[in-house]
């Protein structure tokens, strides 16, 4: 194993698991465990449970789970050293070299972040010197200030094929080295030159400080109007967000989005520092996540073309997903709050925030520009679209606000309306409930959530399982199990995670699941985690441990063509499937 086994259970005797989601995630504290929206899907009701007596967390909804490690793994998308690596530097511990690590990974990572800053600093010294003026008058006419400039680290690229080449090579990176940070480009007949050239630059710094990546502007109308660095080990467009270091210490309590660099940070200058923009890409599921660690509530302030109302309208269920009030701001007189600021002044546009609409109401409105509601029988039509988007509200007070707006709009009476609401809600509500009703009597439920690690003997697979949960709850009833290993077992995957447990008990260490991540891939771990949460009870374990060898051994019999007394070994199973079935209704 690449990191040390001691290292890593005095790390985890060191990280609280509840401290540490919630620096991501607001926590509720129900009885002995807490509760909140999942960081990795889209929700509004909380399903991501935190258990701290067991220091681990599960998804209901998206079936993710695991320890401190995996938690970080998957919120930052590190692999296993680098996330002992950042726990280890937020406990206070000296960060080992690991060995075994993949050759370089993480130095190679560290050295793109000390690229970027060095290219940072180098772009922002050209914007304030001789090669940088054409930047310089295109940035003050577009009225930002100095101070401002400096603390968005904002640069210019010079308009020659190698400036950054150059500049770097002085500083002792190579032409690679610049290729691994999406600074330069390669041809096919293998010339590289700089990526950014003739270009106001935008550093793009990620919530730790880190200069990840690079946007760059032209001065006037040529094309591609922006330019952004690609995905490297350290970028990645879909999971970043321009400006939120600086927008996550706000205390506006509400995120803006904008479309755009400049519209974000003339919004910081103005005052409004909760601004931020989606980085050369349409608003994604990933956004709306990270967006919703740090604000309750989003308002979309972008442009009010038909491609911003486009934009707005796909960004909203995306950002309502994750659990986000979202709110659209719509400008007159202006295209952008940018252009805004400048034509009416910053309390203009505090007004304008202020008095921005709910997307209920903002939504209702497009849908009414389809329609011609002096013709009876489009507004038929409207009404119906109109119910089929109130139907899908939460709140039985919201389904009927909202219909009394449309009502109103249609010109019908708003119990008019509240049927035709009701009527499609029963109609949603019965093809949900037949849909659960398939799901609960579909045996496939006692199987792994993942196709790829589904049990060909669930009868043994289920026995199994309970000899890992015993083995998690307390390593010392390793002497009761009998010289079984995984051999005996039919699941691969269940198999290895006891071998590995057995290790580790063996040896004197944790039998946390967690110390395994590095060993085994996230759907795996997902379902380790599914197995491990299960109800199982240790003062019963005299009894359990002999049922659960029986049942697993007289399995693998039958399996290699030998005899058994199935009926009596089916006792154990049946006891777990009734536990399954009361921990789920306990779960509802």
């Amino acid at each position: 194993m690449p990191v040390p086994n001691q290292f890593v259970d005095e790390l985890l005797s060191r990280t609280d698991i509840v401290d540490l989601v919630s620096e991501s995630v607001r926590l509720t504290k129900k009885g002995n465990s807490w509760w909140g929206c999942c960081p990795f899907h889209g929700e509004k009701t909380p399903s991501f449970h935190v258990l701290p007596d067991r220091q681990m967390f599960k998804c209901f909804g998206c079936g993710k789970g695991g320890g401190a490690i995996k938690y970080v793994m998957e919120l930052e998308n590190l692999p296993f050293q680098e996330a002992v690596a950042v726990l280890a530097k937020r406990a206070g511990m000296p960060v080992p070299e690991f060995k075994g690590a993949a050759p370089g990974a993480r130095q190679r990572r560290e050295k793109i972040l000390e690229i970027n800053k060095q290219a940072a600093r180098t772009f922002h010294r050209w914007l304030n010197g001789p090669e940088g003026k054409e930047g310089l008058d295109y940035l003050q006419k577009r009225g930002l200030s100095r101070a401002t400039r400096t603390a968005f680290g904002l640069g210019f690229a010079p308009d020659r094929w190698d400036a950054l080449i150059n500049e770097m090579a002085g500083l002792g990176y190579d032409k690679r080295d610049l290729l691994d940070a999406g600074l330069v480009v390669s041809t096919d007949h293998g010339r590289i030159y700089d990526r950014f050239r003739n270009r106001v630059m935008f550093p793009i710094i990620d919530v730790r400080g880190d200069v990840i990546g690079f946007g760059g502007r032209v001065m006037d109308n040529s094309t591609p109007k922006y330019l952004n660095s690609p995905d490297t080990p350290v970028y990645n467009k879909s999971r970043n967000v321009f400006a939120l270091n600086r927008a996550k210490t706000s205390k506006a309590g509400q995120v803006i989005l904008t479309e755009g660099y400049m519209d974000t940070i003339a919004l910081h200058q103005a005052g409004f520092d909760s601004a931020v923009a989606s980085l050369g890409t349409a608003l994604t599921e990933e956004h709306g996540m990270l967006l919703a660690r740090y604000f309750k509530e989003a308002v979309i302030a972008y442009d009010g073309d038909g491609a911003g109302v486009a934009a707005a309208q796909r960004a909203i269920p995306l950002l309502e997903k994750a659990g986000l009030k979202v709110k659209v701001l719509q400008m007159k007189g202006a295209k952008d709050p940018d252009e805004f600021i400048k034509a009416y002044g910053r309390e203009a546009f505090a007004q304008l925030l202020d008095q921005s609409e709910n997307q209920v109401d903002y939504r209702l409105a497009q849908v009414q520009k389809k329609y011609d509601l002096t013709d009876d029988s489009q507004r038929v039509a409207f009404l119906q679209e109109a119910a089929q988007l109130v139907s899908g509200l939460h709140s039985a007070v919201e389904r009927e606000i909202y219909g009394g707006h449309a009502a109103r709009t249609a010109g019908v009476s708003p119990e008019t309306m509240k049927l035709e609401v009701e009527r499609v809600l029963k109609g949603r509500l019965r093809k949900a409930r037949k849909q659960r009703e398939r799901q609960d009597l579909d045996p496939a439920q006692l199987q792994p959530r993942a196709r790829s690690l589904r049990y060909d003997n669930v009868t043994s697979a289920l026995a199994e399982e309970g000899l890992i949960r015993l083995l998690i709850l307390d390593p010392g009833l390793l002497n009761r199990m009998d010289g079984i290993t995984g051999e005996d077992f039919s699941s691969p995957l269940l198999a290895r995670a006891f071998d590995r447990l057995r290790e580790r008990a063996a040896a004197g260490l944790s039998t946390q699941l967690d110390a395994l991540a590095g060993e085994f891939s996230g759907e795996e771990m997902d379902h380790l985690v599914q197995v491990a949460l299960k109800p199982e009870s240790v003062a019963n374990s005299d009894q359990s441990i002999p049922d659960y060898i029986s049942l697993i051994r007289g399995e693998k019999l039958l399996r290699e063509g030998g005899a058994g007394q199935r009926s009596e070994l089916l006792l154990a199973v049946q006891r777990q499937v009734q536990q399954k079935k009361a921990y789920m209704e306990e779960k509802k």
